[in-house]
């Protein structure tokens, strides 16, 4: 398999916005491209998997055991012509001092070549010993080369690309120069999502020639090239039901469009068709046996979410006659009685005794670790009462006023949830949190889900 990291000496130093450029450049020269992206992340993903014409899978030492990590880049990129992988952070940063699930141990465990972006805005002779510095750091990693960024002009690229081919070993194989046209907006989490940019499409087109013309393809493919065999992984993979029986009414528009492919194929092999809704547009559900409503910015979207009365009306009144229904972080927000941002305070579904308040910092973020209680509304699958596992949140609101009988899925290890100590508010067969769950070896939540749509459905519960 023909494979690249792309990594960085820190963070904000333009891999994103590199990455998006190469998987489409690959793609308009006629390459089947693989994304991946390393860590939690949606918007990013979202990006790189329009760039491709593929879904982008995220890898994360965190909530996948190894060999989980490597399954899925074998199993997702078999039929494709390259894998590129987009790193986190910067090539050596991690959440401990060895630096287990660093950019780097996901090169090494992978054996994938790396290639290290690094903005020289302000650099000359001063990118040699940097670049020294990241080889000696760790001999066993094949950085393999470098790209420029943010050049500032003709001189300033002759000058690094003499400095680098004098001191180092490590080819140069592009130099992108600084100009507005490799932009994207960006707000508080980051990019804006690719779902809510409705010039998505002519932004990477447009980033991908611009990235032609200064980033060496031939180069990086001999490189990829270079990528040892990846052995395939024999395990049994999970039992696929061999029918769709149940349909989940999943909401994708603007508002809403924070999903893991991996969550979405869990979904579907456990037997689930998953109906899309538009919570701007739709004026009613269709028909469903259950409900997925993920993360997202609805705070972006207030006015249009509280316009659209008939929907919230119809979610309101199919959870409360027992529909199955699952919502994370945005989908929480949604479900409450109103959401305050930047002086403006609107209506919502109303489902959930809360306010909704936007903060200026972030009230939770990062990796949390959940340990489920008996309040937990999803069938037992094969996994022991009271387990462990991990998960990740980021979100700048905050739940207020929250009222009525309070029963929670999970208690909290580490992170925040929804009052410090616990997440998963549950609600007749409602489960809501800002803890965003992943579909993995560690925690197989999408058949549980689906488990219990299907007994609902048997018992006549269904819009």
């Amino acid at each position: 398999m023909n494979r690249l990291l792309i990594s960085a000496a820190h963070k904000s130093s333009g891999k994103t916005t590199l990455s998006i450029g190469l998987c489409a450049a690959f793609r308009q020269q006629g390459s089947i491209v693989q994304p991946f992206k390393k860590g939690p992340d949606y918007i990013d993903p979202m990006w790189l998997g329009q760039a491709a014409g593929r879904p982008c899978h995220n890898l994360d030492f965190y909530t996948m055991p190894h060999a989980e990590i490597l399954r899925t880049l074998h199993q997702q990129a078999s039929d494709a012509d390259l894998a590129l992988i987009e790193g986190n952070k910067g090539l050596y940063d991690g959440l401990d001092i060895e630096g287990s699930n660093s950019n780097a141990a996901l090169a090494r465990l992978t054996t994938t070549p790396v290639i290290l972006v690094i903005d020289v805005q302000g650099m000359t002779r001063g990118i040699a010993p940097l670049i020294l510095g990241y080889q000696a750091f760790d001999p066993e990693l094949n950085i393999a080369g470098v790209i420029f960024n943010q050049i500032r002009g003709d001189r300033h690229e002759a000058k690094l690309r003499a400095v680098v081919e004098h001191y180092t070993d490590i080819p140069v194989v592009g130099a992108v120069h600084n100009e507005a046209a490799l932009s994207i907006t960006e707000r508080h989490l980051g990019l804006i999502p690719s779902n809510e940019n409705r010039e998505a499409r002519a932004k990477i087109d447009a980033i991908g020639q611009r990235i032609a013309d200064q980033v060496d393809l031939h180069r990086l493919r001999d490189i990829a090239r270079q990528a040892p065999a990846l052995a395939s992984d024999d395990a049994v993979s999970p039992a696929v039901s061999p029918s769709r029986d149940v349909r989940i009414g999943i909401a994708r528009d603007e508002a809403f469009g924070f999903y893991y492919p991996g969550d979405i194929e869990a979904l579907q092999a456990a037997g689930a068709e998953l109906v899309p809704f538009d919570t701007l547009h739709d004026r009613q559900l269709p028909p469903v046996d259950g409900l997925f409503i993920g993360g997202g910015f609805p705070e972006s979207r207030l006015a249009e979410l509280a316009a659209n009365e008939s929907l919230r009306e119809a979610i309101h009144a199919a959870i409360e006659a027992g529909l199955p229904t699952y919502a994370e972080c945005g989908g929480l927000m949604y479900l409450c009685r109103q959401i305050t941002w930047q002086n403006e305070t609107q209506p919502m579904v109303g489902t959930i005794e809360a306010d909704v308040v936007m903060h200026p910092r972030p009230q939770g973020r990062g990796y949390v670790r959940l340990r489920e209680t008996p309040d937990s509304p999803w069938p037992a699958d094969d996994r022991p009462a009271g387990d462990e596992f991990p998960a990740h949140e980021f979100h700048y609101s905050a739940l207020e006023n929250l009222a009525g009988p309070r029963r929670f899925a999970y208690e909290v290890l580490r992170g925040t949830g929804i009052d410090g100590q616990h997440d998963g508010l549950v609600y007749k067969n409602l489960l809501a949190c800002y803890a965003h769950l992943r579909d993995t070896d560690y925690h197989h939540w999408a058949r549980r889900f689906v488990a219990l749509i299907r007994r609902h459905k048997a018992n006549g519960i269904a819009v």
